[in-house]
Formats: C-alpha cells, sequence, structure tokens
C-alpha cells in the first residue's frame, strides 16, 4: 500500500472483530507505518472478545452443544459458531428458542448457551426455558470475564436523555 503521507495513517476496525483477529494486521500495518494511529483502548467494545473467550472456554469444559442466540445478519454471533465448530464443538444459530431443534439434543448431555453481543437477555432466557423444557434442567452458568466497562454517551444523548427522565449510566 503506498500512501501520499505515511505519518498521517490511521486503521479503524469493525466492532465485532475480536481483538484476536484483528491482531495479526495490526501488526502489519505498524510494521509497514509506524506512526499508525488506532483506537483507543477505551474506545473497543470487549463484547465481542469475551464472548468468543467464552465459547472456547466452555469448548474446552467439554459441552457437547453451543446454541448461539442471535441474528443470522450478525456477524459476531456467526463468528461465535465459527469458534464453537473450529474447537471441535457443534453450534447452531437461532433467532429465538422456537428455532431449536429437539434432534440437535440427541446424545447431548452438555449444552452451552451463548448469545451476540445485541442479542437481548429475554431471548437467552426464552432460550434457556426451552432447554428446561426438553429435559436440561441442570443449569449452571460460567462465568469467564465480567462485562464491567461502560462507555461514556455521546454529549448529545445525555443531553436528550436528562430532559426525558431516562437512566443514564455512563
Amino acid at each position: 500500500i503506498q500512501v501520499p503521507d505515511p505519518s498521517k495513517v490511521c486503521y479503524v476496525t469493525q466492532t465485532t472483530l475480536s481483538l484476536d483477529e484483528t491482531r495479526a494486521i495490526v501488526e502489519r500495518l505498524k510494521e509497514r507505518f509506524p506512526a499508525i494511529r488506532g483506537p483507543a483502548a477505551d474506545d473497543i467494545c470487549y463484547a465481542t472478545q469475551n464472548r468468543q473467550q467464552a465459547v472456547k472456554a466452555a469448548a474446552a469444559a467439554g459441552c457437547d452443544l453451543l446454541l448461539v442466540v442471535g441474528s443470522r445478519n450478525s456477524s459476531n454471533s456467526r463468528r461465535l459458531v465459527e469458534v464453537s465448530q473450529s474447537h471441535g464443538v457443534p453450534a447452531h444459530l437461532v433467532d429465538d428458542a422456537s428455532e431449536i431443534d429437539p434432534a440437535w439434543l440427541a446424545g447431548v448431555s452438555t449444552v452451552a448457551v451463548t448469545a451476540g453481543a445485541s442479542a437481548p437477555e429475554n431471548l437467552v432466557q426464552e432460550l434457556l426455558e426451552r432447554l428446561r423444557s426438553l429435559g436440561f434442567d441442570n443449569l449452571r452458568e460460567l462465568e469467564v470475564k465480567e462485562e464491567d466497562i461502560w462507555f461514556q454517551l455521546p454529549a448529545e444523548l445525555v443531553h436528550l436523555s436528562a430532559g426525558n427522565s431516562l437512566p443514564v449510566r455512563a
């Protein structure tokens, strides 16, 4: 890649890619453009990274199947399926609990459940209820990383939310 002024090069990454997925590319860019600038660490969304680590941990713990709640349009949800499969665990992406095929559960003793970064929590809970109804009633949570990073809202949104008495966590 040739650029007019190598001292004025920046990079951004898709928010749904994990740090692991982008690391090699960013390292190559830094070799080629030592002055390159990227996003500040506090601008990175770690949800994708954390979920991928959780899928790897579930695979290492011996789960037989992974169910991912998320949209087929969601690249991070699809990536969770790929990570699971690359670690030898079959996985299915479902929009909601109604899409679970009981045939997937034949011979399965341990099911791991995760969700894409933007999947609503109620869909995860509904999926867990469906699994209970199918005989998987011994549920436990495997916490790999607590998501405790909060991002500052843009000033425009803080102003709007204050005027509407909306809760703001920044």
